[in-house]
């Protein structure tokens, strides 16, 4: 960046951060610690329904041939939340769990939930019938909003709450009371808001719970950032009307925090993708809706590009690309910025626990450091640590930290597990492996172990559990694969018991019994010797990826 860019960066900062600017910092406690928030922002995620009426008969929703409008869905919001409050006792604190495809009825039940106060705990979409009852009985909702596809992965078992289906019930609920007001009851910042699952490395997976301050915080950095990004550097080409294409789930915070909530806020029109994701039809959705903004998974942008009628469409409406659900294949990238030269990427580092956000590289900076992550967000402190918990100089790799009111509250009933992750400070310790350099964050890994397919999380200890419990199998090792369009996909290397058999179209059908199909391997490795292993016991996977030689040897 040249002299004048960063003057005029500068200058942008002051105006939009400084005091009297729509984005202006202040310095506040929050659970006990002193940080750096925004001055000016909405005390619960309430507000952003009672605001949007001001958006009136300007769209919000398009599934398919359905139009919600900004004033029709605060009109289901308040009567689905007084059904749920008077018929199901619904409350401050109470859980309410979504288990369905994408859909205008996940949303209103969504913003219904948080607007009595209650908790809406977002279950995966894709999970199978045991990981279903386990986020069930770990969350111990009030009640249990699905699709009919979903609860049907159940068996037939009663979940142990009551149950809305949404294809036969919800629109008796949509339409209850179309005069009903929002819910009246205090709702705090630190009221908890939202329950996302995100897996560990040491097993199942937990509840993230986030607040109404992070979520709205995660609003906030977003839309400071989008401005900055447009007083930086003015979209080129005629003006049009913002206009957001979703193909991400709304279980994740893709879906739901910079999708849903963000859109709600920002009075953003939004075109969700239905069913399954076809390029063909999403390059219509494109060219049709004239589509300005796309948050996407990096596997999605590849089958695009790299489908033979890429080119028949235009595209042209595309200002930008967000990507930041795994790793991005360099070739992506470029391929990106020659083939779609419309719209630049806006690459993005964060998690689960820390609300979506955390950093950001997009424009012109992009082109100049394809390589990093960007810079931490506003109201965002980031550090680079050794194994010890010390702070590392700029250009050392090590564990990297977060703080800022984005940081989760906890994960769900899981005290030990949340004294380990949010440390001294409200200090987020992300497991993830990085270096600053300029102020802008490199990663080198995200967690040793994890596996991120397709922008889906894969913890390999979940499968080699399943694994473990065939009875042909000696013991078995996950580890991740590279794959131009996926990033990664799931290998297994498994040893049978001695004298038997292992046929791996029949251990896949064996893990695709009781885990979502994106979590069953693709890879296997069938071997006859022993998984090599450290002096403690530990499978050493760098040796089976080839990274490195065994150098521990059996006494």
């Amino acid at each position: 960046m040249t002299d004048v860019a960063q003057e005029k960066a500068r200058q942008i900062d002051a105006q939009l951060l400084g005091p009297g600017g729509p984005f202006a910092l202040a310095e506040e406690t929050v659970l006990g610690e002193r940080m750096t928030v925004f001055a000016n922002r909405p005390g619960s995620l309430r507000a952003y329904v009672e605001q949007s009426v001001t958006f009136g008969d300007a769209e919000y929703l398009v599934f398919g041939d359905r139009h919600i409008t900004f004033a029709e869905h605060a009109r289901a919001v308040a009567s689905v939340a007084k059904v749920f409050h008077e018929r199901y006792g619904i409350g401050k604190g109470d859980r309410v769990a979504i288990l369905a495809a994408n859909c205008p009825e996940w949303i209103v039940t969504f913003w219904a939930t948080v607007s009595l106060g209650a908790i809406a705990v977002a279950i995966n979409g894709w999970w199978m019938g045991a990981e279903i009852r386990y986020a069930l009985e770990d969350s111990d909702p009030k009640l249990l909003v699905a699709d009919r596809k979903r609860l049907e992965r159940l068996g037939g078992q009663d979940p142990g709450m009551p149950v809305i289906e949404i294809e036969s019930q919800f629109e008796a609920l949509w339409g209850h009371d179309p005069g009903a007001s929002l819910p009246a009851v205090a709702i705090a910042e630190d009221d908890p808001a939202t329950i996302l699952y995100t897996s560990g490395t040491t097993g199942r997976s937990k509840g993230a719970v986030q607040s109404h301050r992070n979520v709205i915080a995660c609003v906030m950095v977003t839309c400071c950032n989008g401005m900055r990004t447009m007083m930086l550097e003015p979209p080129s080409g005629p003006p049009l009307p913002p206009c957001q294409f979703v193909t991400s789930p709304l279980f994740h915070v893709s879906g739901l925090h910079t999708s849903a909530i963000l859109y709600l806020a920002t009075g953003i029109r939004s075109v969700w993708n239905v069913g399954r994701f076809d390029p063909v039809e999403a390059m219509r959705i494109i060219e049709r809706e004239k589509v300005t903004g796309w948050g996407v998974m990096a596997t999605l942008v590849w089958r695009i590009i790299n489908h033979p009628d890429f080119g028949k469409y235009d595209l042209s409406s595309l200002r930008t690309i967000g990507n930041g659900g795994g790793p991005t294949p360099p070739e992506l990238l470029r391929r990106m910025q020659r083939d779609l030269r419309c719209a630049l990427p806006a690459i993005g580092y964060g998690l689960t626990e820390s609300s979506a956000l955390a950093t950001i590289i997009n424009g012109s900076d992009w082109l100049a450091h394809p390589a990093s992550v960007g810079r931490p967000l506003p109201t965002v402190e980031l550090e680079i640590r050794d194994p010890e918990g010390c702070v590392l100089p700029e250009g050392s790799e090590g564990e990297i930290y977060i703080r800022s009111p984005l940081v989760m509250l906890e994960y769900w009933r899981r005290p030990e597990a949340t004294a380990e992750t949010i440390v001294a400070g409200r200090w987020l310790r992300t497991g993830d492996i990085g270096r600053m350099e300029d102020g802008r964050l490199y990663l080198a890994s995200r967690r040793r172990d994890l596996i991120i397919r397709g922008g889906e999380n894969v913890y390999p200890v979940e499968i080699e559990n399943r694994l473990a419990e065939h009875p042909d199998v000696q013991e078995a090792a996950v580890i991740p694969v590279p794959h131009p369009e996926l990033g990664q996909e799931v290998k297994a290397v498994v040893v049978p018991r001695q004298g038997a058999t292992l046929d791996p179209a029949a251990l896949a059908a064996f893990v695709g019994e009781t885990l979502a199909r994106f979590k069953v391997p693709s890879h296997w490795e069938i071997r006859r010797t022993p998984l090599p292993r450290n002096a403690t016991g530990k499978v050493l996977k760098q040796v089976l990826m080839g990274e490195d030689n065994n150098q521990f040897v059996e006494d």
